[in-house]
C-alpha cells in the first residue's frame, strides 16, 4: 500500500528526570539524549518499517537538527520528495522529560513545521497514494494548516481513506476548531485525554456520544493500560492492551499505535482486528527510547494474529 503522510518532522531533547520538577525548581538529569521524532515523521517510519511505500509531506530548517529529525525516515526508504527545507526557521524540536515507567511532559518549539508551504502542493501528488494519514498537529494553524486542509480536500474528492489522528498538544490549541477540518475523514484516532477535551465531556460515553452527534462514527480510543476502543456505526467494544515488559518510554507509542491502525485497515483486516493488532504495536513502541525508537515490523504483529 501507498500512504501520504503529513505531519511534524522534529528533534525530540530527552531528559530522563526522576519528577516533574515545579516551577522555579531544578532537578538533575540522569540521562540527556538527542531522537528524531515529530508525529509526521514517526507515522511514516512506522508505515515504511511495515512494508508501506511511504510520501512524507514535512518541513524542516537548514540547520544541523535537520539531518537528525529525518534519520529515521531515510533508513526505512520513506520517500521525501515533497519535503520542504525552511530557509527561515529552525526545524522543530521538542523537550521531553521522562520519568520512571515511561510518562513524560513536553515542552515544544514549533519552528519550520508551522510553515508547511501549500503552494506547493498539488492534488496529483494525491494519485501515487491509497491513503492519507494526517497528524492533527498540521492543523493547528500558520501555512502548514492550509495545507492540511487541501491535502483534506484532495482526499475527500478522489475518496480515498483519510486517517487523522489527533495529538493533545493539537487539541489544547485548536479544540473544537479541528472538528470542521476533519469532518469527513474516514477514522478519527485520539486518547482518552483527547477525546474528554475535545468532546468537552466528563466521561468516555459521553465523549463518544458527543462525537457521534458531530458526525464522527469511526473511531479509535487509545485508553492507556485498558487498551484501546474501537467505535463504529454498529456499535463500540473495548480491545484489551498486550502485556508488554520494560516499557521505557510512551513517546510515539500512539504513533504506532496510529500506523498499524491504517496498516491493517487497508489490509483488509475488521475495526477490531486493526485495533487489536495497533495496540501491540503501541505496546512495543515503548519499549525503547525515542519516538522511533522501536519501529514496528509485520512479524511483530504476527505475534498478535498467532493469539488471535
Amino acid at each position: 500500500m501507498r500512504f501520504f503522510v503529513v505531519g511534524d518532522v522534529s528533534v525530540d531533547l530527552l531528559f530522563f528526570v526522576e519528577r516533574i520538577p515545579e516551577p522555579g525548581e531544578e532537578v538533575p538529569s540522569r540521562r540527556a539524549l538527542m531522537k528524531p521524532g515529530g508525529a509526521g515523521a514517526t507515522l511514516a517510519a512506522q508505515l515504511a518499517s511495515l512494508g508501506h511505500r511511504v510520501y512524507l509531506a514535512g518541513r524542516v530548517g537548514q540547520d544541523p537538527f535537520a539531518e537528525l529529525a529525518l534519520s529515521r525516515v531515510r533508513e526505512v526508504g520513506v520517500d521525501l520528495r515533497h519535503l520542504q527545507e525552511d530557509p527561515d526557521h529552525t526545524t522543530s524540536s521538542v523537550l521531553i522529560l521522562l520519568v520512571p515507567g515511561g510518562e513524560r511532559a513536553m515542552v515544544s518549539a514549533e519552528g519550520a513545521s508551522r510553515y508547511l508551504d501549500p503552494s506547493l502542493f498539488k492534488p496529483r501528488y494525491l494519485d501515487q497514494a491509497d491513503a492519507v494519514v494526517l497528524s492533527a498537529y498540521a492543523l493547528v494553524g500558520g501555512p502548514s494548516r492550509s495545507y492540511a486542509v487541501e491535502v483534506l480536500e484532495a482526499a475527500r474528492k478522489r475518496e480515498m481513506p483519510i486517517f487523522a489522528d489527533l495529538g493533545t498538544g493539537a487539541v489544547r490549541v485548536a479544540g473544537r476548531e479541528l472538528l470542521r477540518y476533519l469532518r469527513g475523514v474516514s477514522w478519527l484516532l485520539m486518547n482518552q485525554t483527547e477525546l474528554l477535551t475535545l468532546a468537552e465531556a466528563s466521561s468516555l460515553s459521553e465523549g463518544v456520544a458527543r462525537l457521534r452527534e458531530e458526525g464522527f462514527h469511526h473511531l479509535a480510543i487509545k485508553v492507556g493500560a485498558m487498551g484501546s476502543i474501537v467505535v463504529t456505526p454498529e456499535g463500540e467494544e473495548l480491545i484489551e492492551p498486550f502485556p508488554v515488559e520494560d516499557i521505557v518510554d510512551s513517546t510515539g507509542s500512539g504513533d504506532a499505535y496510529t500506523a498499524a491502525f491504517a496498516h491493517a485497515i487497508l489490509s483488509g483486516k475488521s475495526p477490531l482486528e486493526a485495533g487489536r493488532l495497533a495496540n501491540l504495536a503501541g505496546a512495543l513502541a515503548a519499549t525503547a527510547i525515542g519516538a522511533q525508537g522501536r519501529l514496528i515490523r509485520l512479524e511483530d504483529l504476527e505475534v498478535a494474529v498467532g493469539q488471535g
